[in-house]
């Protein structure tokens, strides 16, 4: 029986049936984890000013339960001060930490978290990301959705990569 809970939460087209979600959700569950999946209908006219607080407005319902861990995916990391409010640890996929106000909520948080990008995504900052925790993975040429040029067998070992990236972050 699982004793802890994870909350997966999508990002703007990128919902949590998506294979990160589908493979980190699967990894998460051989680790004890029981998973509660967010599904949302982004508005289509929501913009950046408004997006923080929307988010927030999605998740904090997931969290009257007792949550161990976060795992959210490019707009979800607008959960990140959820995450640092609540004292939980999280995995972020494809954050947007060149946004100031996510990087600030990050560098409050006080218990550990895995960021994954790569170095072929425009809202991806590996530096930035290495300043935030010492828990980042970056896959090289990968885009925003994590898949990388070339054969599909190379997104499928990036995505193999992110797993066990998550599987050693929650052990």
């Amino acid at each position: 029986m699982a004793d802890r809970r994870a909350v997966l939460i999508p990002g703007r087209g990128y919902d949590t049936r998506a294979p990160l979600f589908a493979y980190v959700g699967e990894a998460l569950r051989r680790r004890g984890f029981v998973t509660h999946e967010i599904s949302w209908q982004v508005p289509p006219d929501l913009g950046a000013d408004r997006a923080a607080l929307w988010v927030t407005e999605q998740v904090l319902p997931a969290l009257a339960e007792p949550t161990d861990l976060l795992v959210g995916k490019s707009l979800g990391s607008f959960a990140a001060p959820l995450a640092a409010e609540h004292g939980l640890r999280a995995v972020w996929l494809t954050p947007l930490v060149r946004r100031a106000d996510v990087a600030e909520a990050l560098s409050r948080a006080s218990d550990p978290f895995l960021l994954v990008g790569g170095t072929a995504d425009s809202l991806w900052d590996g530096a930035g990301a290495r300043r935030l925790t010492p828990h980042v993975l970056e896959i090289d040429e990968a885009d925003h959705g994590l898949l990388v040029p070339g054969p599909l067998a190379r997104s499928a070992e990036a995505l193999g990569r992110v797993c066990t990236a998550v599987e050693e972050f929650v052990r």
